[in-house]
């Protein structure tokens, strides 16, 4: 990696830990990559949005129902929560990412 695209990703890094994007649970992430999952972070984060996405545009449709079935709201607004959680949960990461990639197709 050239040294210009480092200091750039250095500053990038940075600055969302400054402006409170990261926190200590992303170090937690970086330190559980290893040369034997080298793409961990990236997984991790690329999994998270694309279930994030499916579930807001299942909270968005559920939305537009008329009338609203807050049921059915309230189980997608606990999957988004959850799926929130999920990822960041250091300890059982290895759980959760397993079973993820099952479900997802991955492995």
């Amino acid at each position: 990696m050239d040294r210009n695209l480092q200091r750039q990703i250095a500053y990038t890094r940075k600055s969302l830990f400054d402006q409170g994007y990261l926190d200590e649970q992303f170090i937690q992430l970086e330190d559980l990559q290893d040369d034997a999952n080298p793409n961990f972070v990236e997984e991790i984060v690329t999994l998270f949005y694309s279930d994030s996405a499916r579930l807001i545009r299942n909270i968005e449709q559920a939305l537009e129902n008329n009338p609203t079935d807050f049921d059915r709201l309230d189980d997608f607004m606990h999957q988004f929560k959850g799926s929130s959680s999920r990822y960041v949960d250091v300890e059982h990461k290895n759980i959760h990412v397993h079973s993820y990639r099952e479900f997802r197709g991955f492995m």
